[in-house]
């Protein structure tokens, strides 16, 4: 594709040094996109080995692409329609995610013994604490997820849905399900049943207030990766409680933000839906 271009380009008055510098970005274009590999998801068994692959192959940015988000056919204030903000937030969703992945490489690479032994006890059927299954999310993603993929199921209905099960239980009390798409089978989040939350974000500020949250964490993440190579951190657990102090501080601060913006909102529905009282005598 690049020398077809560079050949057309050439028949051109463009100066020399015009044509090398398209050469070169075109390069970089194909470059970048040779490092972003795709993923068989033609089945709901395909799509939950993509999301395992893609975490052991440091490609997690890309795991926000297997949620399947129904969007309005609405326009917002600014032109953005809302599923353009829902694209903005997977975006931000799988740069935390990426940012999330490298941390766990600085973990691995300070603290390899603990985090061996956390893994390994995280991914024991009888490990259960959340203490346990945080510090391992934490310091091995891919081990974890690995371990713990054998464990879920996915059950095809022959609707374009499946159901996903976890130990053969209903994973998620059965709310979370897969459904097939143009582009393979995702994750489906259902809408219908959160909709009518008073927290579902409805206006183009509200999407970008979640986006913005995305954002905070992937910058918590960075603070503690800093302090992490700074020899900061003296151990696994230390570094646990640390980024949990992070993310929690970023995501209280964002999260009250969205609640005033909420707040009116949530004060209108609930005096619609109030009982009217008889008029006073």
């Amino acid at each position: 594709m690049v020398v077809g271009v560079a050949a057309r380009v050439r028949g051109t008055r463009l100066p020399c040094r015009r044509v090398r510098a398209v050469i070169s970005i075109l390069m970089l274009v194909s470059l970048v996109a040779c490092k972003r590999p795709a993923y068989d998801t033609a089945t709901p068994d395909a799509a939950l080995d993509a999301a395992v692959a893609m975490v052991q192959q440091g490609q997690a940015q890309q795991l926000p692409g297997l949620i399947e988000i129904e969007a309005r056919d609405v326009t917002f204030e600014d032109g953005v329609t809302e599923a353009s903000a829902i694209a903005e937030v997977k975006v931000k969703a799988g740069d935390m995610l990426a940012r999330l992945l490298r941390v766990a490489q600085g973990l691995r690479d300070r603290f390899p013994k603990e985090v061996e032994r956390e893994v390994k006890a995280a991914t024991k059927k009888s490990a259960r604490s959340t203490r346990d299954f945080t510090v391992a999310i934490l310091a091995d993603p891919a081990a974890w997820l690995a371990a713990q993929r054998p464990r879920i199921t996915a059950t095809d209905l022959g609707d374009g849905t499946a159901a996903l099960s976890l130990d053969g239980d209903p994973l998620l009390a059965g709310v979370l399900t897969m459904v097939q798409t143009s582009g393979g089978w995702r994750f489906r989040v259902p809408v219908e049943l959160v909709r009518d939350n008073q927290y579902w974000p409805d206006t183009r500020h509200e999407w970008s207030v979640i986006a913005s949250m995305m954002l905070a964490v992937e910058h918590a993440l960075v603070d503690f990766q800093r302090d992490l190579d700074g020899g900061k951190i003296a151990s696994l657990d230390a570094a646990s409680t640390r980024v949990g102090r992070l993310v929690g501080e970023s995501v209280v601060v964002q999260s009250i933000i969205y609640a005033a913006m909420k707040r009116p909102e949530a004060a209108a529905k609930d005096a619609a839906e109030a009982p009217a009282q008889p008029a006073a005598k």
